[in-house]
């Protein structure tokens, strides 16, 4: 299988600004940034949350913990994707107990992602409140789990994929459509 590029969806600027309009919601909605923490799902989730994090800071606002969750062990497809899997450490360094946790990732699709961080942050502490903030929201779920904040929908096919693309992971800034071809 080789996938195609088709087209772009954001650049770097329309990223920057997604996020930005991603933290001044989460703040609004909210009600300020006390007791607020973000988390970043292993890999493109952390960089994701720790712009919106400094975008906060940036609106005058204090900072907010910012953790990393690695879902490696969580997922329901685990002996599917390798024997081996490589697993990444999870550096949350602050307690979850009674938090309002903002997870951050950058593509919801079926959800599956969501529910095993969920189950990661339940094995820390019982948190206040979790809600999810994704770059993208391509649809097509399994399970019924919905972000609370979204930068943008994008309707995809089962053949479509959206790849985010990070300068802190891929050393390039933009979120494309490619498609599989046999």
């Amino acid at each position: 299988m080789r996938v195609v590029e088709k087209n772009q969806l954001m650049s770097a600027t329309e990223i920057d600004r997604t996020l930005q309009r991603l933290a001044h919601e989460i703040v609004e909605k909210s009600g300020g940034t006390s007791n607020l923490a973000l988390i970043g799902i292993r890999r493109r989730g952390v960089p994701l949350s720790q712009r919106i994090e400094r975008s906060m800071r940036g609106m005058g606002g204090t900072g907010v913990p910012v953790g990393t969750l690695d879902i490696t062990l969580y997922r329901d497809d685990l002996s599917i994707i390798a024997a081996q899997p490589v697993l990444h450490s999870s550096e949350i360094p602050f307690p979850v107990d009674d938090k309002d946790l903002i997870v951050v990732d950058d593509v919801l699709y079926t959800g599956r992602t969501i529910r095993a961080a969920m189950n990661g942050l339940f094995d820390l502490g019982r948190p206040r409140r979790i809600r999810l903030c994704v770059l993208i929201d391509r649809g097509h779920r399994e399970l019924p789990i919905e972000a609370s904040f979204v930068g943008r929908h994008i309707q995809t096919s089962d053949a479509e994929i959206i790849e985010v693309r990070l300068t802190e992971v891929d050393q390039e800034e933009r979120v494309m459509l490619v498609e599989r071809v046999d």
